[in-house]
């Protein structure tokens, strides 16, 4: 309901949830199997044909326009009218209804239990994962939303997750019944995803770096989860000449205050111009980019699973990220990258220095990351996906 499947990860709420919904469509049309993503319209109701067995359902929810993030959850009353009012238009229209983050799941649980259809739900974030990541530094989430989740999970005929760190918060913080609870990790598209030895020319030239400078790759919406203000700390750490840092992605409505802070803690350190911000980058040029970099951080205080990181070792690309929740799993240490247990920027930068200083074990890391991957499909997801929705269409609707 918060973010169009369409939208261009990196910008505004989109990012990896995007991703995964539209890497799992497409798995599900490739085996026959129709799917109809509904996601609010900031204007008229509109239906796309997005690719063969996929279609696009703008809804009208609320006034017309953007509606911030945090107010949304007050219009999903009418966004699940307009959803009841599609599933009505023809019987047995929708064998599974799943939902994706928790405002979804508060406007598409009434209409499934009205109309006897299966629900799932994806939270991809939890309000009090995130708040326990960032305690000290952002205020608590919302009650409702803490309250809502917890409410979805009892509710919900299947709960997935993405890794076991989001399986232990909710079975633990959430009070999610464990026989409802299922794990699906993310896939990863190896194909756009691939090491591209001729990528690095034209990246460099288009951000005006050097041949022989290391890139350093962050990439992902800019706000204080994400964590980049400790990517600018990590990049000051270096010893000169330092690597160039690229920060690809825009902030999300609200932080805009954190993307200009970026800006005056890279002139504080003596940084700017080792420093380039690309904004939000299309899927092709997000891939060039992780093809051309020597590495990718992936600083953020908190991820249910990190698919960035599978998507930089898809590329060849070592991944450096704290040991924490979900990037455990998308990061394989000394397989994938380097798991750092501290948020210090001095055990961050000599990690890097470890990798930049011995190219024998670096390039042996980047072999091996690429073989992690492609461990990841979403060929494998949707097979998990499949079993999910057949056992809850098996079970009887009360």
């Amino acid at each position: 309901m918060h973010t169009s499947p369409a939208a261009t990860p990196g910008q505004a709420d989109a990012g990896g949830m995007n991703v995964a919904i539209l890497g799992l469509a497409r798995e599900l049309a490739g085996r026959g199997i129709a799917v109809d993503l509904l996601t609010r319209s900031s204007g008229q109701s509109t239906v796309t044909d997005i690719a063969p067995g996929i279609t696009l359902h703008e809804l009208e929810a609320g006034p017309p326009g953007i509606v911030a993030k945090e107010d949304l959850s007050s219009v999903a009353d009418e966004f699940g009218e307009a959803v009841a009012r599609l599933a009505g238009r023809e019987s047995g229209r929708y064998d599974v209804i799943h939902a994706h983050y928790w405002i979804s799941g508060i406007a598409a649980l009434p209409v499934a239990i009205e109309l006897g259809i299966p629900f799932v739900q994806s939270f991809h974030t939890l309000g009090d994962m995130k708040h326990r990541a960032m305690i000290d530094e952002v205020p608590t989430e919302p009650q409702r939303r803490v309250r809502s989740e917890s409410f979805l999970a009892n509710q919900a005929d299947a709960v997935i997750a993405s890794s076991t760190a989001e399986v232990d918060a909710l079975l633990e913080q959430v009070g999610a019944p464990a026989e409802h609870v299922w794990i699906m990790p993310p896939g990863v598209d190896t194909g756009l995803f691939a090491p591209r030895p001729e990528a690095g020319a034209a990246v460099r030239e288009a951000l005006g770096i050097e041949a022989d400078r290391p890139v350093i790759a962050v990439v992902g919406r800019v706000q204080e989860l994400k964590g980049q203000r400790l990517a600018v700390r990590v990049l000051a750490a270096l010893p000169e000449p330092r690597p160039v840092l690229v920060i690809a992605g825009r902030p999300t409505p609200g932080a805009e205050s954190y993307f200009l802070a970026l800006h005056e803690l890279a002139a504080e350190l003596g940084v700017v111009d080792d420093l380039r911000f690309t904004g939000a980058l299309e899927r092709e040029a997000v891939a060039e980019l992780f093809a051309a970099a020597t590495l990718t951080l992936v600083p953020s205080h908190s991820e249910t699973f990190g698919l960035v990181a599978l998507e930089s070792a898809a590329s060849g690309t070592p991944v450096v990220a704290q040991r924490v929740s979900g990037l455990v799993e998308s990061v394989s240490d000394g397989e994938s990258g380097l798991l750092i247990d501290s948020r210090d920027p001095a055990d961050w930068a000599r990690a890097i220095g470890v990798l930049l200083d011995n190219p024998a074990a670096y390039a042996e890391l980047a072999r091996s990351a690429r073989a992690f991957a492609e461990g990841f499909s979403w060929e494998t997801s949707v097979s998990v996906l499949l079993d999910v929705y057949e056992s809850v269409a098996a079970r009887p609707v009360l």
